[in-house]
């Protein structure tokens, strides 16, 4: 395939350059000003000289999780047909990489992987590890909790949570999913929104456990990621080796210097009200517990020490809420100038996924950028994003060409 007569921004720079591009198979193996040679019978793409990218990615999803439909109820086969419904949608959005913080999405990633369902490329968590009466612990209060003999809940069935307690079953917990084929772990270390039994301000799992978690990621050449929005939450976090935080709403400076000292990463989502559905408690919740804290405070405390931002959208996966997730991007462009904003969701984001070393299932190839020897996931732009970031919103209009693993998705170029 040779796609011409393109303006590119490679994931990398700050301006847009004319060049064409060659995929040979699943990659891209050049890159010129000039002419390229193509083979008889290659597909020929004029890009008419709108923006060529690489294709957007996002750091906190769950594929797993429709909601608004009884999923945790639901059979397995009508529960795996909603999840490629929105992954095929998600794909058609432009976002060809996402890493799922919590969920059972083996299977689902296999089958985007082997070509069987369209979707992103899928970094895996597995369960996301809790403690009893963590974030990830759903159980009803009066039913027999999961550590004295109960049944696991529908969410820990499903594979969304693994409640675990102590050195030993954290261990067992982080193993049995690393087994399974997480990319990274996933740890619930404060609480939540969306959680009946944990106050937002609550610090869950000790350091030694949280330390074991992170030893166990780390002997699979791989790293874990945690739930948490207050400095204590973070701080014990970092104390104990992790290296991305999720959420983070409520950090303060001197949490943030200390996420710069740890060379960690800031995952924060850029929320506004309505972007997620939530039950009226729930939002009470949030707005007594975090105290007014937004996404925008943190994010400016990051940028001040040079934290290291990825952008992620902890939506759930839901064709309605979906659509957010395009409308999510442009936000930091409050904070960070155009082109810093689609660097931080193509190679920025890329770079994280990358530290899960000998277990990310795409090393083979460098993902989030546009160069020879990349995997070949890039999007036509019509217009510049660089200039408006609120293009990826309209996706319908202006997404004219989505190619992932070199495979053409979308086309509205003329032949």
């Amino acid at each position: 395939m040779l796609i011409r007569n393109v303006q590119l921004f490679d994931g990398t720079g700050s301006g847009r350059q004319p060049r064409n591009i060659r995929i040979t198979g699943n990659r891209i193996d050049a890159v010129a000003a000039g002419d390229i040679p193509v083979p008889p019978g290659a597909t020929l793409i004029d890009g008419a000289g709108q923006t060529l990218m690489p294709g957007l990615t996002d750091a906190h999803w769950h594929m797993a999780a429709v909601r608004g439909v009884p999923w945790m109820g639901s059979d397995d086969a009508t529960h795996i047909a909603m999840i490629f419904k929105d992954t095929e949608f998600q794909l058609m959005r432009g976002f060809t990489t996402v890493r799922d913080t919590a969920g059972a999405v083996f299977g689902i990633k296999n089958a985007i992987d082997r070509g069987i369902m369209p979707g992103p490329r899928c970094y895996p968590s597995g369960a996301a590890i809790s403690q009893t009466s963590g974030h990830g612990d759903p159980e009803p209060v009066g039913e027999l909790p999961t550590a004295l003999g109960g049944q696991p809940s529908p969410r820990q069935q499903k594979g969304m949570t693994a409640v675990a307690n102590g050195v030993p079953e954290v261990l067992a917990a982080t193993r049995e999913q690393l087994k399974r084929g997480a990319s990274q772990i996933k740890i619930m270390a404060g609480g939540g929104v969306t959680s009946d039994h944990d106050p937002i301000d609550t610090v869950q799992y000790t350091l030694e456990e949280m330390r074991a978690i992170v030893q166990a990621a780390t002997d699979w050449d791989t790293y874990a990621c945690a739930h948490a929005y207050t400095p204590a939450g973070v701080r014990r976090c970092l104390d104990a080796g992790v290296i991305s935080i999720e959420h983070g709403h409520a950090i303060d400076d001197p949490t943030a210097a200390l996420i710069a000292e740890k060379g960690a990463w800031l995952s924060i989502q850029p929320f506004e009200n309505g972007d997620n559905i939530l039950t009226d408690e729930q939002q009470a919740k949030a707005a007594e517990s975090l105290g007014g804290a937004g996404w925008q405070a943190g994010v400016r405390l990051a940028k001040k020490h040079g934290v290291k931002v990825a952008f992620g959208t902890d939506l759930f996966s839901r064709t309605r809420t979906s659509r957010t997730e395009n409308a999510m991007l442009p936000r930091f462009g409050a904070i960070y100038s155009n082109a810093e904003v689609l660097r931080i969701a193509t190679s920025g984001n890329c770079e994280l996924f990358a530290r899960s070393g000998r277990r990310n299932p795409y090393r083979q190839a460098p993902l989030g950028v546009i160069r020879e020897g990349a995997w070949a996931d890039m999007l036509l732009v019509r217009g510049n994003p660089l200039d408006d970031l609120r293009l990826l919103e309209d996706y319908e209009r202006n997404l004219l060409l989505i190619v992932k693993d070199g495979v053409i998705h979308k086309n509205l170029m003329p032949a």
